[in-house]
């Protein structure tokens, strides 16, 4: 029986985040007897995804953090010649430089860098090295992917992404996942202790600097005083959690917020919301978009994220300096039953492109 295809995907973390959900969303959905992925991550991952990938029959592999780059390359190196790849796939953005001269070095003749996101020079230092390594990384990969066109244009340039030389993998879900249950939003209301008739406004991912939390903080302090139904509720883990948390109470807030934490039913979750918001000052293509939208809330942007984002006619980018502007729309908002997104979304339609793009350029 011919073996399946083995691809190097290179995470920075396996925990909770979007990246790896994306991941794990095309693995589920490829044809494992043609195309098998191995994981290579840091080793001090939270690692949820440990069962099914065992499962699922995927190489589990830890290295470590690229915080320790010539560790760092030193573990890929020897992993990929000693493995003999012939496809590695790195999803760390600007930092999958590291991983891509490991996989040049070791001969793999197919080297795919994957980015995920833009930058906000907000960030300082960090945007800094981003800006730094981004050339890189085309230099030591055969092809380029980009999960929208904003993230393409970003990372390859305007002429790379116009000549086509960047494939769009887009963040794909399965839409029937994330449709509206009426009864999950009953019994998870009553788990999180979050009333019936309340006014949920929700946000999903991890507690970070482009995630811009406080914004919200500052919006649910507008709209407190004149509808005392509200609530917000946080999904999600990250290292400033503490510091909202401290900003809520500081703010007289905490009584209005839900912190949830991490959540294996995240698919059922936004079925608790009334609302979806996602302020970023920058991103990608965000899978939590799309699963928001799939459910069929009203969803509010940023202006700062890409216009890919808007999918549904229920969804909408608002300017982060007016946050009247937020509190306006808010209080129209109408949530649906689930919407139908494009096929481009869809894990089955996507997950086929993928597994075809290996087989091909692997031959």
């Amino acid at each position: 029986m011919e073996q399946p295809i083995r691809v190097a995907q290179v995470l920075n973390r396996m925990d909770s985040g979007g990246i790896e959900a994306v991941v794990m969303n095309y693995y589920r959905h490829i044809d494992r007897s043609k195309v098998q992925f191995d994981f290579y991550f840091a080793e001090d991952s939270s690692f949820p995804q440990r069962k099914e990938l065992k499962r699922l029959g995927a190489g589990i592999y830890y290295v470590p953090a690229y915080s320790r780059p010539f560790a760092y390359h030193k573990a890929l190196h020897t992993a990929f010649k000693t493995r003999g790849y012939r496809v590695v796939h790195a999803h760390l953005s600007t930092m999958s430089v590291f991983a891509l001269l490991a996989a040049w070095r070791a001969g793999v003749p197919i080297r795919i860098c994957h980015n995920h996101s833009t930058a906000d020079w907000g960030e300082g230092k960090k945007t800094l090295l981003k800006y730094l390594l981004r050339p890189f990384n085309k230099l030591f990969s055969t092809d380029w992917f980009a999960c929208g066109e904003t993230a393409g244009r970003w990372m390859y340039g305007n002429r790379a992404f116009k000549k086509g030389k960047v494939h769009v993998m887009p963040n794909a879900i399965d839409t029937e996942k994330f449709s509206y249950d009426a009864e999950a939003r009953c019994r998870l209301r009553v788990e999180l202790g979050i009333p019936q008739d309340a006014f949920v406004i929700g946000n999903v991912g991890r507690f970070t600097y482009a995630k811009n939390h406080i914004f919200l903080l500052n919006l649910l302090k507008e709209l407190q005083p004149n509808r005392q139904d509200i609530c917000m509720l946080f999904v999600g883990e990250g290292e400033l959690r503490q510091q909202i948390a401290q900003q809520a109470e500081s703010m007289g807030l905490l009584d209005k917020i839900v912190f949830s934490g991490l959540r294996n039913d995240v698919h059922k979750i936004y079925s608790v919301m009334d609302v979806f918001c996602l302020p970023s000052f920058y991103e990608g293509m965000p899978v939590v978009a799309l699963e928001a939208q799939a459910n069929g809330l009203p969803c509010l942007f940023s202006n700062r994220m890409t216009k890919e984002v808007i999918l549904t006619h229920l969804a909408q980018q608002l300017p982060l300096q007016d946050v009247d502007l937020w509190v306006n729309a808010l209080q129209k908002v109408q949530r649906e039953s689930g919407r139908t997104l494009p096929e481009t979304y869809n894990i089955s339609f996507a997950g086929k492109w993928l597994q075809n793009f290996y087989l091909k350029r692997e031959t």
